[in-house]
């Protein structure tokens, strides 16, 4: 059972229910609905099969919302798609026409009021260039410098200027509203600039009474990486979009950026998820690269809570295999972690508490006894939140009757949420203790497992025990 998460993002390739079956069998944690393509007819239709199987599978798969967030794009062109030549001029509208190789309309008509002369524009992550030659009434004239195909929906980032645009319309709101409505476990949040703006939605969510959803900042942006550690304390986890911050800042700034922020959260008790072009070569092969596999590997070792796909399981031709491939990566990468170093990292930074202290005994002697798995009954899944931040070598197991907590669980580093009945006493949570445990891990007499959290269960909101148990 491993301890880094695969985030899955759904999409054609991967919307069936035996493919979104096969995937969790192969190691998926976490669905990812993109509302910047999918419909809220699509979630719902996910949503609704991943509630079966999890009941089927007796598993605890949760359910991301990404949301679209202050970009600007592309709107609709004939036939989804067109091709700009290198050379050609390109006019982009404020209104909404239908596009071809000459000319589109953007979803941001305020534009034409913000952009600069020579401005740069960039499409597909960069590789496709447009520059500013000409402003007229309500086009704008660019020369295409470097060209390429363009699909309607296509995001465009120009670095160069600060936009004006608000970061939630009243789209994002909705999307919001329907994220709660749907009951969604975590809101992933698109061009984050401030700490400011997580602020902004965790208000909506207080306004609908909602304090399950998680907030994850996408860190897509300069200026966000320059706010980073505000950022951070306001969300419980942050995701590293390589793919447009690699638009934002020099490429060649990513790697540190990304080992930073892993750092970062890993000292502040906050998630970290790196995205983009982990497999990007299983979206039309059934093998990885040696670098996608070492790519892997790097973000594992150096304890990323979670890893996301994207086009590999979206459109991919091969959305199962590439989950198996990363599950098999991850499953070698961990043997690498230094878990010690870890251990006295986290220690270095924790709360002189009973709560931290006993959680730091509990995972030196899990990683010195060798421990199995480390059993956590609770209620709000504090304890299990507070062990993954230690990194223990081996599983936490969270035992809980609050499907809501078990599910809030499904990022952090090495947890595996598990729903049952009741708590009640101590001796039955020892009895269940063990049978979850034999159900999920291969166990031999003489193994041992360790018992901790806050007693009596339903009580006590601090960790105050530790049981040691043998097989």
């Amino acid at each position: 059972m491993n301890k880094t998460k695969i985030v899955a993002t759904i999409g054609p390739a991967s919307q069936e229910k035996e493919t979104l079956k096969q995937m969790i069998l192969a190691g998926m944690d976490v669905v990812r609905l993109n509302l910047s393509h999918a419909s809220y007819d699509f979630c719902l239709d996910i949503a609704d099969k991943i509630k079966e199987l999890n009941k089927e599978l007796k598993t605890t798969v949760a359910i991301m919302i990404d949301l679209n967030g202050p970009d600007i794009r592309i709107g609709k062109l004939t036939n989804g798609k067109a091709h700009l030549k290198t050379g050609d001029k390109i006019r982009i509208y404020m209104d909404g026409i239908t596009g071809d190789e000459t000319k589109f309309s953007i979803s941001y008509p305020k534009l034409i009021d913000d952009i600069k002369y020579n401005t740069k524009l960039l499409l597909r992550e960069g590789k496709i260039e447009l520059s500013v030659v000409d402003k007229e009434l309500n086009y704008i004239l660019c020369e295409v410098i470097t060209g390429g195909d363009i699909e309607s929906g296509d995001g465009i980032s120009i670095p160069e200027i600060k936009l004006k645009i608000p970061f939630l319309n009243r789209k994002d709101k909705d999307d919001i509203l329907f994220a709660h409505k749907m009951k969604a476990d975590f809101l992933a949040l698109s061009y984050v600039n401030t700490a400011e703006d997580v602020l902004e939605v965790n208000d909506l969510l207080i306004e609908m009474g909602d304090d399950h959803i998680g907030l994850l900042a996408k860190i897509e942006k300069e200026s966000a990486v320059e706010e980073i550690d505000e950022i951070i304390k306001v969300s419980d986890g942050i995701i590293v979009a390589r793919g447009d911050l690699g638009v934002e800042v020099p490429m060649e700034r990513i790697p540190g950026i990304q080992k930073s922020i892993i750092s970062k959260c890993h000292l502040m008790g906050k998630v970290s998820l790196i995205a983009t072009e982990f497999l990007s070569s299983m979206e039309n092969d059934t093998r990885p690269t040696r670098a996608e596999v070492s790519d892997v590997a790097n973000a594992v070792i150096d304890s990323t809570d979670g890893i996301v796909l994207s086009g590999e399981t979206t459109i991919g031709k091969y959305p199962i295999e590439t989950v198996m491939m990363m599950d098999k990566i991850i499953d070698s990468a961990e043997g690498d972690i230094n878990y010690y170093e870890l251990l006295d990292k986290s220690m270095r930074s924790e709360k002189q508490d009973v709560t931290g202290s006993l959680v730091y005994s509990v995972t030196e002697c899990a990683n010195r006894l060798k421990t199995k798995a480390i059993i956590a009954p609770t209620m709000s899944g504090y304890t299990a939140r507070k062990m993954s931040r230690f990194r223990p070598s081996c599983p936490i197991i969270a035992v809980s009757p609050d499907e809501n907590t078990v599910k809030s669980l499904a990022l952090h580093f090495a947890v595996r949420g598990v729903l049952i009945d009741d708590i009640g006493n101590f001796d039955k949570i020892v009895t269940i203790s063990k049978r979850v445990t034999k159900e999920l891990i291969p166990l031999e007499r003489g193994d041992k497992l360790i018992i901790t959290g806050g007693y009596p269960f339903t009580e006590v909101k601090h960790t105050n025990f530790m049981k040691i148990e043998e097989i």
